[in-house]
């Protein structure tokens, strides 16, 4: 038996977050349908992955195990997750977000349009806004989709890595990622942010239909 020290990371289950011990994975995972989780050799590593794309560590293998983990990839989305998406005509243009639950379609929140901002932009506000709303309403289990790779790895570095100059039409949308920027560095999450994989299950439910 291996004496080496792993830590584990739950995705999906009752308590999303990552874990020092698999007896305390197990009491968040037990019982729990479609629970996602995973082991790693080092807390940075396990960090890095739970604030990360789950797709880049759940279903993938080699050799043998190849075949058996596409079988085993979840067909449909979590129960109960958000979705959060954006739209903006034009780049730069009129930019709004909004978060949309994934079981009914009703929307939890709606924000914009905004002068002269970005789809980046916007999606990164969306999802900051829906871990902030979420923390605040104590509902720290619920995931949240996004279909943007690059939201999520502005909220992994908690910054906003764009390179939209700022003017007088987009004064307030500088405040609000200045604002989002601050809430990421003072505060800490547990809900799991999951890449939405249009390809295999269409639009996002968050989606605003312009394409």
């Amino acid at each position: 038996m291996s004496n080496k020290k792993k830590y584990y990371v739950v995705w999906v289950g009752q308590q999303p977050g990552v874990y020092d011990s698999w007896q305390k994975c197990q009491e968040q995972i037990k019982n729990f349908p479609s629970a996602k989780y995973k082991s790693f050799k080092s807390y940075e590593e396990a960090v890095a992955a739970y604030n990360g794309d789950i797709s880049d560590y759940i279903g993938k293998s080699k050799g043998k195990d190849r075949k058996r983990s596409v079988i085993n990839k979840s067909p449909k989305p979590v129960n109960g997750a958000l979705s959060v998406d954006a739209a903006c005509s034009g780049n730069p243009g009129d930019m709004e977000y909004r978060g949309v639950w994934v079981d009914d379609k009703v929307e939890f929140f709606h924000k914009g349009p905004f002068n002269d901002g970005t789809n980046n932009i916007g999606e990164f506000l969306a999802l900051v806004h829906a871990l902030a709303q979420l923390k605040k309403m104590n509902m720290n289990s619920i995931p949240i989709y996004t279909d943007s790779k690059i939201a999520m790895g502005w909220v992994n570095k908690k910054k906003a890595n764009t390179k939209l100059k700022k003017t007088r039409r987009n004064a307030v949308l500088f405040d609000l990622i200045d604002r989002a920027e601050k809430w990421l560095k003072t505060n800490s999450w547990k809900n799991p942010i999951l890449k939405w994989p249009t390809a295999e299950w269409g639009e996002i439910p968050a989606d605003f239909g312009r394409k």
